[in-house]
């Protein structure tokens, strides 16, 4: 009887795990099929997007803009294919998919279906919104005393000169792309919360960031923790910034306000120690710098600077992005590069994102040759790109030599830290403004943004001003609910110096070091989107994503 008993187990038993079996095999053998048939049309229309979207940025034409906006939805609207999502929401939730690389691609088609799931009536006009609000950016130039300046232009202004009147006169003149754009970013912003509520969602900033693998609460908490790791340290450095410029304007420190502060948002360091970056580069090539120390590194940056597009041109997009256009090797870069630091931080940075992509692990699904994350690619990107105000690095690339790099070090290094506290503060306000935005778009907006100017920059708002001054940046608009990534990435890039250093090179100039190359290539280039962002960093550093090492580096 006893041992009937315990074959009538191992039979049960036997038939539970062959079931099991069967239904693993079951919804892996669906996802398989979900993907091969996926990628028969997304990797075209994919392709078909990047061009199209390259060639409107590189243009600016309508006929251009047009096109792009059309393939734009051409491939988004696949994601909002309700059967496709069915098929995927029921192989979800059996829980049986099993292998890890089918479950990596099953979680990241799944968020990007579910963020899609709505009236593709409502996805084109967005689209058409989006379109139309970045034909006025790509086609506005400042007007001061009649005469047009682009944002170089503008920034070279507020850089150099050291009347009030003119800092002004140009700070404000960038301003009036706000009341162009702002009613229409408004109702976009309304738009984008109609499609996050529709899918469940409190609203778009919510739903952006859930959707991204990030959980808000803990982007917040991060941010929080920031707040208070900088918050003295930057009210001193703070100090120090107004009573030097209250000497160079020859003012009170009362009567600072936003434009004496040398760029339009301060989101970067003024430069308050006498180190002159610019004039180290006036007579450098900061792509040909860049190049030969990418190459030095063992990531070869030919392929990508070839199809790129590297200086400004009219109606051309005046700011600087990386894009990869197939997942195949064909990345590029687009800027408006002049010999300066701040050109040669771009350069360097942009070229992060560059070789991220391209040396993606080409034998992975399509889905995975991507960054782990958003962040993780602008931590590589910020990694390299503040190597532009190193006077190690400077010194191997032979721009400056050792007794100038000796000279300098101190203050760069004062500069640096500088450089990323201000910038710290200035993700703080962008994160908490599109937050509340989205949370209430009908609010005074013009008041939100200085308030959180005030609070988190320590900016004297201008005296009666009530003009939509946050609408004049173009994230606001067309790159929303991304800017804490940047800060993220600062974090991640700390980390990263602090692993290289402790296990790869004391050489933290980085130049000609293959192995540090090679590490970045292994741990975070190849592995790709296989991982949960959190798990390769743990992976790639032996921690996961830490504050400490930021905090080593620019607060402690």
């Amino acid at each position: 009887m006893r041992k009937q008993t315990i074959l009538n187990i191992s039979a049960v038993v036997f038939i539970i795990l062959n079931s099991c079996a069967s239904e693993q095999e079951k919804m892996e053998s669906r996802m398989k099929k979900f993907i091969s048939e996926f990628e028969k049309v997304s990797i075209p229309l994919y392709r078909e997007a990047g061009i199209t979207s390259w060639n409107a940025n590189i243009s600016g034409s309508d006929e251009d803009l047009a096109i792009s906006e059309k393939a734009s939805f051409e491939y988004t609207k696949l994601f909002t294919d309700a059967a496709a999502f069915k098929e995927l929401k029921e192989i979800k939730e059996s829980g049986a998919v099993k292998d890890p690389l089918l479950a990596r691609q099953l979680d990241l088609l799944y968020d990007a279906y579910l963020g899609n799931q709505v009236d593709t009536a409502l996805i084109s006009q967005r689209l058409r919104m989006e379109t139309e609000i970045n034909k006025k950016y790509l086609n506005f130039r400042a007007k001061v005393n009649g005469k047009e300046l682009s944002d170089n232009q503008v920034e070279d202004v507020l850089r150099n000169s050291k009347n009030s009147d003119e800092l002004r006169t140009a700070w404000e003149a960038h301003k009036m792309i706000g009341p162009e754009v702002e009613k229409e970013i408004i109702a976009l912003v309304k738009h984008r919360n109609l499609i996050a509520t529709k899918l469940g969602f409190g609203n778009y900033h919510e739903m952006s960031l859930k959707l991204s693998g990030q959980d808000p609460a803990e982007v917040t908490a991060i941010l929080d923790e920031l707040d208070n790791l900088t918050r003295d340290n930057f009210a001193s450095l703070k100090n120090d910034i107004d009573t030097y410029f209250s000497k160079q304007y020859r003012i009170k420190t009362s009567e600072l306000r936003p434009w004496h502060y040398q760029n339009r948002y301060f989101q970067e360091a003024p430069e308050i120690y006498p180190v002159d970056f610019d004039k180290y580069y006036a007579s450098q090539d900061p792509v040909k710098l860049a190049a030969t120390f990418y190459d030095g590194i063992g990531l070869n940056v030919d392929a990508i600077l070839a199809k790129s597009d590297l200086y400004e041109k009219p109606g051309k997009n005046q700011h600087a992005f990386c894009t990869d256009i197939d997942r195949e090797g064909d990345v590029r870069t687009l800027d408006n590069i002049r010999p300066d630091s701040y050109w040669m931080n771009t350069i360097l940075h942009e070229l992060g994102h560059g070789v991220y992509s391209y040396y993606n692990d080409r034998s992975l699904p399509f889905t995975l040759r991507d960054a782990a994350h958003t962040f993780t690619t602008e931590a590589i990107a910020n990694f390299f790109g503040r190597l532009a105000k190193d006077p190690g690095w400077m010194q191997k690339m032979g721009i400056i030599s050792r007794e100038e790099a000796e000279k300098i070090s101190d203050n760069a290094g004062k500069s640096l830290r500088l450089e990323m506290l201000v910038f710290s503060r200035w993700v703080q306000v962008m994160y908490r403004f599109e937050k509340s935005m989205y949370e209430n778009p009908d609010q005074d907006l013009n008041k939100l943004w200085w308030d959180l100017a005030e609070k988190y920059q320590m900016l004297t708002r201008p005296e009666g001003r009530n003009m939509p001054d946050w609408a004049t940046k173009i994230h606001v608009a067309l790159y929303p609910c991304y800017y804490h990534n940047y800060l993220l990435g600062e974090l991640l890039a700390s980390q990263l110096y602090g692993y290289i250093e402790a296990n790869i090179t004391k050489n933290l100039s980085l130049v000609g070091e293959k192995a540090a190359g090679e590490y970045l290539k292994e741990k975070i280039f190849l592995p790709g989107a296989r991982y949960y962002w959190n798990e390769m960093i743990e992976k790639a550093t032996g921690e996961k994503l830490t504050a400490k090492y930021y905090a080593r580096q620019f607060v402690e």
